[in-house]
C-alpha cells in the first residue's frame, strides 16, 4: 500500500501543480481546510509566487470582501494609500492581522513598483461583504452603482434620485442589526422598502449592460469592471437580506447558497482576466456538493467551486489541503486508516499528491473519512478524491 501511495506523490511547487492538469487553467484553486494558520497562507504565497515567474500569472483572488479587496488592489497596483491603510481597511473577516496576507501585499506591491499596467499582479477580494452571522448594509454598492450610471445618462433613466436611495436605505444599522441572524423578525430583508431597493438594483444593473460601450469609452474597462462589481454585489447582498427574513426551513440553505453564488459570480469575473491563483476553505472551491452542520440542522448546497466549474470545465482546476496535526488547536495524529493518517505515516513533511491517481490505488480498501475533534477543521472526505485536480498534505502545522 506505502509503495502505491509513494508513486502517487510530487514536490509542492508550481511546476509540480502545472504537471498534473491537462492545460493551464483560467482559475486555479488551492483549499484549505482551516482558516487562520499562516504556515498555509506563507505556502500559497510561495506558490503564487511560483505561478508569477513560471506560469505568467497574474491574479491572486481570496477568501475576502470584495469590496473592501478594492483598496488592495488599489495599493499594489498604483501605490494609493499605504500598507497599513490596506491591511486594516482592504480585508474583511479579520485577515489584515495575518502576517502571511501582509507579505503577500508588500511583495505585490514591490513587484509591481515601475511595470506598465498590462504588467501589474491584481490582487481580489471575491467574499461577499457578508458573513454567515450577517450582511453589510447595500448602501456603498448600490450609491456606487447609482453615482456612476448618473454621470453618464440622462437623469429620466435612472429608476431613482440619489435622494430617493438614501431615504430608501436608511440607517445601515438596520441591515446590520445582529439579531437578525437568530430572529428573521429583526431583519429589514423583506420591508417595502428593501423590495424596492430590489427592483431598483435590479434596474441600475441592466441599465449598465445596456450602457456599456458608453461607459467603457467614457472611464476605462477597469472602471466598467468595477461598476458590474458594484451591480453583483448590491443585488446579491439585497438577496441575502431577503432570506435572512425568511422564516421557512430552507432559510439557511438559501444563504449559505446566496453567498456561495455571490463568490461565483466575482470568481467567473476574475477568470475574465485570468490565469488567476483562488484561495479559500476547500468546502468553497470543491466540485462536489459542500454540506456542513449549523445549530445541530444538516445543510447541503452547491458551493463557489461546483459553480464555476460547471461553467468552465477544465479551465477552473482545484487543488485540496489537507493537514496532519495541529497540536495547538488539539488536532492530533490522524486515524491511520484515514486519507490524512496514510500521509501522516509517511516520512515527507509536506507533498503533492495525485488524487486520482490516489483514489484509483485506494479503491480495494477505501479510506475512513477523519472526524476531527475541533470543530475548524474539516478532514478530506476521502469519497472526494477522485474529484480534486491535486492534494497538498502538510504533516504538521505548528501555531501561527
Amino acid at each position: 500500500m506505502a509503495t502505491g501511495i509513494r508513486e502517487t506523490l510530487h514536490t509542492v511547487d508550481a511546476a509540480s501543480l502545472r504537471g498534473l492538469l491537462p492545460a493551464r487553467p483560467r482559475l486555479l484553486a488551492l483549499g484549505e481546510p482551516t482558516h487562520g494558520e499562516d504556515t498555509l497562507l506563507d505556502l500559497r504565497n510561495e506558490i503564487f509566487r511560483q505561478l508569477v515567474a513560471e506560469e505568467g500569472y497574474r491574479a491572486i483572488a481570496i477568501e475576502s470582501g470584495c469590496l473592501a479587496g478594492l483598496m488592495v488592489d488599489d495599493y499594489v497596483t498604483t501605490g494609493t494609500g499605504t500598507l497599513d491603510e490596506a491591511m486594516e481597511h482592504g480585508f474583511s473577516h479579520g485577515l489584515g492581522a495575518s502576517a502571511a496576507n501582509r507579505a503577500l501585499v508588500r511583495w505585490m506591491r514591490a513587484y509591481n513598483d515601475g511595470r506598465p499596467a498590462s504588467e501589474r499582479l491584481r490582487f481580489a477580494g471575491f467574499d461577499g461583504p457578508l458573513e454567515i452571522t450577517g450582511a453589510e448594509s447595500p448602501r456603498q454598492a448600490l450609491t456606487a452603482l447609482h453615482h456612476r450610471l448618473a454621470a453618464l445618462v440622462d437623469a429620466d433613466l435612472l429608476p431613482c434620485t440619489a435622494e430617493t436611495l438614501d431615504r430608501l436605505l436608511g440607517a445601515d444599522d438596520r441591515w446590520t442589526e445582529p439579531a437578525a441572524m437568530t430572529d428573521p423578525s429583526r431583519s429589514v430583508g423583506r420591508s417595502p422598502e428593501a423590495g424596492r431597493l430590489r427592483l431598483i438594483a435590479d434596474d441600475l444593473v441592466s441599465l449598465l449592460d445596456e450602457r456599456t460601450p458608453d461607459l467603457i469609452a467614457a472611464t476605462s474597462r477597469d472602471d466598467w469592471d468595477r461598476a458590474r462589481l458594484y451591480g453583483r454585489t448590491a443585488t446579491g447582498l439585497l438577496r441575502y437580506h431577503h432570506w435572512m427574513a425568511d422564516t421557512s426551513p430552507a432559510r439557511m440553505t438559501r444563504l449559505v447558497g446566496v453567498r456561495d453564488r455571490m463568490m461565483a459570480h466575482n470568481l467567473l469575473a476574475v477568470a475574465e482576466g485570468g490565469p488567476a491563483l483562488v484561495h479559500a476553505h476547500n468546502t468553497h472551491l470543491q466540485r462536489t456538493r459542500s454540506s456542513m452542520r449549523m445549530g445541530g440542522a444538516p445543510l447541503e448546497w452547491w458551493g463557489a467551486g461546483a459553480l464555476v466549474s460547471a461553467r468552465l470545465g477544465e479551465e477552473y482546476a482545484f487543488v485540496a489541503t489537507a493537514l496532519g496535526t495541529i497540536r495547538h488547536r488539539g488536532v492530533g495524529a490522524p486515524p491511520p486508516d484515514s486519507v490524512e493518517g496514510l500521509l501522516y505515516a509517511l516520512p515527507e513533511d509536506r507533498c503533492l499528491v495525485d488524487a486520482p491517481r490516489l483514489a484509483a490505488a485506494l479503491r480495494d480498501t477505501p479510506p475512513a473519512p477523519r472526524d476531527s475533534p475541533w470543530f475548524g477543521y474539516f478532514g478530506l472526505d476521502p469519497a472526494h478524491l477522485a474529484e480534486i485536480d491535486g492534494l497538498v498534505f502538510l504533516r504538521d502545522v505548528a501555531r501561527s
